[in-house]
């Protein structure tokens, strides 16, 4: 039996990277999955390529009118809601703050704040009378530290994600619905191309060329890849995860923790030579 047999979650941002390959995992694990996203042909290709357990509904989550009507069309379709995984990104403009345009950065934050809350503001009355359930956000390590991002907006808009997500759990764990979000760091994914200026489906179809560079920006040796974030989400989603809730799940390779010991060892040789000392063996 799959870790999720039983459950139906919804994914938002399903139609690449992270929320495709989440919504994937979701149904291998025996998940019923609903996906949602604005790209209707890759929406419903994803869905087809999953099969029976999937479906798609065209939804943008920077509008709640959309986003109650997905919700309420999966609970209509299969009688409850076990997890709600809002994923939908967006680029947001990046620049200086003296350069940043409010139309296109009021956009972005409808999408990576205002979906997030709109996502929990709807499932939650659901979950609330199911006495259980599991909400998931995307944050990111941008909204953690500083300068991790193209787009002050998108870590602003992230640093609010994870805070919102830690007050909701105070507030909805007493129900017995779980809050988490989990926050990535160089993943593989097109969202830094989409930022700076390519289209969609072009920034989807080249993003395996930012692995090699990503590789070098954390201790482990590699990129991160949309199946180390699915992983993590289907252990919030499911059952194993039943005492975790309010936290933020940094999923990272190391990126954030701290200096690269290679890094640190070169400086600190560095000053060795500059005072006339031997260097470490």
């Amino acid at each position: 039996m799959g870790r999720l047999e039983g459950k139906v979650a919804i994914v938002t941002g399903a139609t690449s990277g992270i929320g495709k390959r989440t919504a994937e995992r979701f149904a291998e694990e025996g998940a019923v999955v609903v996906l949602a996203g604005r790209r209707e042909p890759d929406g419903q290709a994803a869905a087809r390529a999953i099969g029976s357990r999937a479906l798609f509904v065209r939804t943008d989550v920077g509008r709640e009118d959309e986003v109650k009507r997905l919700i309420d069309l999966t609970v209509e379709r299969h009688g409850r809601l076990d997890c709600l995984f809002n994923n939908a990104g967006s680029p947001a403009p990046v620049g200086g703050i003296e350069t940043i345009p409010w139309p296109a950065a009021e956009r972005a934050l409808a999408v990576l704040f205002g979906g997030v809350l709109f996502g929990m503001k709807h499932a939650a009355p659901i979950m609330i009378r199911q006495r259980s359930g599991s909400l998931i956000n995307n944050g990111s390590v941008a909204g953690i530290r500083a300068g991790y991002s193209s787009s002050m907006i998108y870590s602003a808009a992230k640093a609010a994600v994870i805070q919102l997500t830690r007050t909701v759990a105070m507030q909805l764990g007493e129900h017995g619905v779980r809050v988490n979000s989990i926050s990535p760091g160089s993943i593989v994914t097109g969202i830094l191309l989409k930022a700076l200026g390519l289209p969609a489906d072009h920034a989807d179809e080249t993003s395996g060329r930012l692995a090699d560079a990503y590789a070098t920006h954390q201790p482990i040796p590699r990129a991160g890849h949309p199946d180390d974030i699915a992983s993590m989400a289907v252990f919030l989603a499911s059952d194993e995860s039943s005492f975790v809730t309010g936290q933020d799940i940094v999923v990272d390779g190391g990126l954030i923790t701290g200096r690269l010991w290679s890094v640190q060892q070169e400086g600190l040789d560095g000053v060795r030579r500059a005072f006339g000392l031997a260097a470490e063996r």
